[in-house]
């Protein structure tokens, strides 16, 4: 990697100035993304495969209090998405946060949470990849699991290199058919529960099954906080719409409606979809953990192929999060490139608006990463696992803390831009910073092996690792400067 130069980018004079990445004329990329497809993906982006896969054990553990867990991370979301608004209305970029707080907190600072986040979305290529494989083989067996992860990760490769459009028609469609899947899924379960679905023979609880039970919270009080660790880690993909939005025609428009509408997405999708399951089912039928939670809820209303229809949801989702998350991954290194924290080639873009090299690099490492995965799934493919696990609520922490300073900045030098606002500041963002730092407090009680403790005890070394390398790194630029200015 190279060392910055001297004269800082246009991110370091303050929100006024137009940084090189902030609009596609200037830093390369185009404004391919059309009003239909941003929208799309802020819907999107908050429904991951987790939602379908993962909640079972949520529920399990904390019977139908995890609605209460998923209420406290979607606050959560919430406020850290209101901050991230803040900022991406101001000065829309393409590295989004990283970028934020490299002019608000310093350049090793976004040279930390930039890479950081590279890295946690590479992990999440071959951990998506090879989900998806392994649907696929099950449908056509021909292929070996290996063969489908190859070709999976080859279309969507092709993808996001054609154009940012393309990524965008993808992304639009795949993220099209789970909101309508889970918005089907309420519907029919909301009929189910009051006795008015045609056909269904599923007594008319209402919902007596949340309290019926052993109580709201079965497990005590406390699992709702053993709910929240299994649950806030299926919300990452929230911020996306904030790197997406640089190459929209008018990313400040975009990314107002985006942040405003984020309550809403959480409350229908996710609480919604949850209050259906656990009102269908009894929160401990064995069959959630069995057949997942989604499956056991329309077997339970005689639903036909409940198993096989899951799958192509959770197929299509997969899909979303790999093809998010390559762009994510490569608009990241983009902008770590623009900003000579990365080899250069990583801020270049095509003709078409398309940064090749880190498209490339980015999916390379990905598809080391699936190799791990198929050859050492237990020991270096778990190590890559736990050390990203504590990520999300790293670059969470870090959007605080650079909003604390950027609202500061905005007043100051750009109040005008200033549309949007953080609620309650700066009281509601320390509130937030400190649910966090209770939240990765808690997780290292979690002592099971590949739990909260390895997670946040792996991924703190890791971005120690990075930190100590920046400011080493920023250390030798500024001596190299003063040598060479003398």
């Amino acid at each position: 990697m190279t060392t910055r130069p001297p004269v800082p980018v246009p991110s370091d004079t303050g929100p006024a100035a137009t940084a090189a990445e902030s609009a596609p004329a200037d830093s390369g990329l185009q404004a391919g993304l059309k009003n239909r497809h941003l929208s799309m993906i802020a819907i999107g982006g908050v429904i991951g495969a987790g939602l379908f896969v993962g909640s079972g054990s949520g529920i399990a553990a904390a019977g139908p209090g995890i609605l209460v867990s998923y209420a406290l991370v979607g606050v959560l979301v919430v406020l850290v998405m209101r901050m991230l608004g803040e900022m991406a209305a101001a000065n829309p970029t393409s590295g989004s946060f990283s970028a934020y707080a490299d002019r608000a907190l310093g350049r090793w600072a976004g040279f930390t949470i930039g890479w950081l986040y590279w890295f946690f979305w590479v992990v999440v290529l071959a951990v998506e990849a090879t989900a998806g494989a392994k649907i696929l083989a099950g449908w056509i067996p021909a292929v070996p699991q290996w063969g489908w992860a190859l070709i999976v990760m080859t279309v969507l490769t092709a993808t996001n290199l054609a154009s940012v459009s393309s990524y965008g028609e993808f992304e639009f469609w795949f993220a099209g058919i789970k909101v309508v899947a889970i918005a089907v899924f309420i519907v029919i379960g909301g009929l189910a529960i009051f006795g008015l679905l045609p056909g269904s023979d599923h007594p008319a609880s209402g919902f007596s099954n949340l309290t019926a039970h052993g109580g709201f919270l079965p497990n005590g009080p406390g699992a709702i906080l053993t709910g929240v660790l299994m649950v806030v880690f299926s919300f990452m993909g929230s911020e996306i719409v904030t790197l997406a939005a640089g190459e929209t025609a008018d990313p400040r428009a975009a990314v107002t409606k985006a942040t405003n509408s984020v309550i809403w997405r959480i409350a229908v999708f996710y609480l919604g979809s949850i209050l259906i399951v656990v009102s269908l089912l009894r929160w401990d039928d064995p069959a959630i953990l069995k057949d997942g939670s989604y499956v056991a809820a329309l077997s339970s209303i005689g639903i036909p192929h409940a198993a096989q229809i899951m799958n192509a949801i959770v197929l299509t989702s997969v899909l979303s999060c790999l093809n998010s998350g390559l762009y994510t991954a490569s608009r990241m290194a983009f902008s770590l490139g623009r900003r000579s924290d990365a080899p250069a080639s990583f801020g270049r873009a095509t003709g078409r608006g398309v940064p090749r090299a880190a498209i490339l690099a980015s999916v390379v490492f990905g598809f080391v990463a699936v190799a791990f995965n198929y050859l050492w799934p237990d020991t270096v493919f778990q190590f890559l696992l736990n050390s990203s696990g504590a990520i999300a609520l790293f670059v969470w922490m870090v959007i605080c803390f650079s909003q604390l300073r950027m609202r500061k900045i905005i007043e100051r030098e750009t109040p005008e831009k200033l549309i949007v606002r953080m609620w309650l500041y700066p009281y509601l963002t320390w509130a937030t910073i400190a649910l966090i730092t209770f939240v990765l407090g808690y997780m290292l009680t979690d002592t099971a092996e590949g739990g909260g403790r390895d997670q946040v005890v792996l991924s703190t070394l890791v971005a120690v690792g990075v930190v100590v390398f920046a400011l080493i790194r920023e250390r030798r630029g500024r001596t190299r400067d003063a040598v060479t200015s003398s």
